[in-house]
């Protein structure tokens, strides 16, 4: 059985990362998530504290991310609370950045926000550029070189995108850590197209991030009950009927494990994937209830009925 102290390899590195970690998106980020409104600082000191109380050492941010704002908050409460804690970021590829060598210049104004002379995992946020991926590829070695970071990955890399940053990066005597992907009971296509197998085989981590679906799988919205603001526009159209049921039976088999809520079903569901969770917390309350995640494990019999209710969703679209 899991327990919330068991730690995993991030790729083939010797870092070494609790079974899932914190995703810092909401943290600083006032378009989104709405920063600033109903919750502030002193929640994302709360989340921090309760996460490491819990035995989570992992840490996910960006450089985008509330503009910064979200590193200086991971800098502020997390890299000071403890210099052996596992943290990443990830460089943006904003369309001036057209040589490799930008790559590590965002870096190391990431490391100023950061507060920290290194980080353990840096990653390019998405393929989409003008910089071909062998060129971000490259900066990434760069980074290692310069021993600005310990590991590299990459984020919504495809199958192909990701082969080509891993061919370079073994030219260069390092191996991709991660991939860091939506993947989630509402969003399965990189279990369904391969790249969760293929990362498996090349020993490389998927980073799962939104494992609660921008909140659809807490069982807290409905179709009478959508997702507000910007999050509605872009997820509302999955609160279908067989969405309903999917988090009903979340509810049904999280009674058979304690009283586990929907939530921490989807996120365990994550794990026993073989995958890497970072759901967001922006408060004590979401804090708690993600690290209650941890330390159980569904069945197999529980994750195939989970993937069969998931297999509907699709079907229904």
């Amino acid at each position: 059985m899991d327990n919330n102290t068991e730690k995993i390899r991030l790729g083939t590195t010797d870092i070494l990362l609790s079974r899932m970690g914190i995703g810092a998106w909401a943290w600083g980020d006032r378009f989104f998530w709405g920063y600033g409104q109903g919750y502030h600082e002193e929640d994302i000191r709360a989340v921090v504290e309760t996460s490491l109380s819990a035995g989570i050492n992992f840490f996910d941010t960006a450089e985008v991310y509330g503009r910064g704002q979200s590193e200086r908050l991971v800098g502020k409460y997390v890299t000071q609370a403890d210099e052996s804690l596992v943290i990443a970021t990830k460089v943006f590829p904003y369309p001036w950045r057209m040589h490799k060598s930008q790559v590590v210049r965002a870096l190391r104004g990431s490391l100023r926000r950061l507060e920290s002379t290194r980080v353990d995992l840096y990653q390019v946020h998405m393929p989409y550029s003008l910089m071909s991926v062998e060129n971000w590829a490259a900066g990434l070695a760069d980074a290692v070189q310069q021993d600005l970071t310990r590991a590299v990955g990459v984020s919504n890399y495809n199958q192909e995108q990701m082969r080509r940053a891993h061919g370079v990066l073994v030219k260069r005597g390092i191996l991709l850590a991660s991939n860091q992907v939506e993947y989630n009971l509402l969003n399965r296509k990189v279990e369904k197209n391969g790249l969760l197998s293929l990362c498996q085989d090349l020993g490389i981590s998927l980073i799962a991030y939104s494992p609660l679906a921008q909140g659809l799988l807490t069982g807290k919205y409905t179709p009478t009950n959508p997702l507000p603001g910007v999050r509605g526009r872009r997820y509302n159209a999955r609160l279908t009927n067989q969405a309903q049921y999917l988090v009903q039976l979340m509810h049904e088999i999280g009674r058979d494990h304690d009283g586990k809520s929907p939530a921490q079903v989807a996120i365990n569901w994550v794990m026993c994937k073989n995958a890497i969770p970072i759901p967001g917390a922006k408060n004590l309350a979401q804090a708690q209830e993600n690290t209650a995640a941890m330390g159980w494990r569904l069945s197999a019999e529980e994750v195939a009925s989970l993937d069969r209710a998931s297999d509907r969703i699709v079907e229904e679209r």
